[in-house]
């Protein structure tokens, strides 16, 4: 775990009334896809969140960190916003230790618009997003993204924030892909996990994301 970068990925909370349980859970393609872009990937429950204690004081999330030496972060999908309040606390605690630490973070799908509402952008609802492939219209010059992408939200960010670009956009006018101005982040709203092949585009993007802010 020492001689790689070592990725703290967010979790989704599942709530199984037949057993009474908050589960939290995470696809294990995701872990994988981490696995292999070359870093070493571990889980961060949403079990430690506080609900009683403001955003800068929750020691437990801090802790978590330290002892795993986190270097960077995937903000999974999963869950609308508002749906699961220690989910939100935990990733919202998150972005203020990557923004603080300037850490690397890749936002997929419901991680992207985190990052969006963490900086005062509104969520909207949108059709046509569940379970279609969409092209992207990239704004990139010299830089790539993959031309066709999944979809399985049925939310989006109203806008860009004012602290990010927009990289892409779909067919529908909707924001796909954003880049931190300031910080190595970046939000995608497809699930580069879910491709039955794994796209080299958004592997070399992920590695170049990660190792450039090391």
């Amino acid at each position: 775990m020492q001689n790689k970068i070592v990725v703290g990925i967010t979790q989704r909370v599942d709530v199984v009334k037949t057993h009474s349980e908050s589960r939290d859970a995470l696809d294990q393609r995701l872990f994988g896809w981490v696995t292999i872009a070359g870093f070493t990937a571990v889980l961060i429950p949403n079990s430690l969140a506080n609900l009683e204690y403001p955003l800068n004081e929750q020691s437990d999330i801090s802790k978590w960190i330290k002892a795993l030496k986190i270097d960077a972060l995937v903000l999974s999908g999963g869950n609308n916003i508002g749906d699961s309040p220690k989910r939100d606390l935990t990733e919202n605690y998150l972005l203020s230790w990557a923004e603080k630490y300037q850490k690397p973070v890749l936002g997929i799908c419901r991680g992207m618009q985190m990052m969006g509402v963490y900086s005062g952008v509104k969520i909207i609802d949108i059709k046509g997003h569940v379970r279609v492939e969409h092209k992207l219209k990239s704004y990139l010059k010299h830089e790539l993204l993959s031309d066709k992408v999944n979809s399985f939200h049925n939310q989006a960010l109203e806008k860009c924030p004012n602290q990010y670009k927009a990289l892409a956009y779909s067919e529908d006018g909707s924001l796909e892909a954003m880049m931190h101005k300031d910080l190595p982040w970046e939000g995608w709203m497809w699930h580069p996990e879910r491709e039955e092949i794994f796209s080299k585009t958004d592997l070399d993007r992920f590695i170049r994301l990660l190792k450039n802010a090391k």
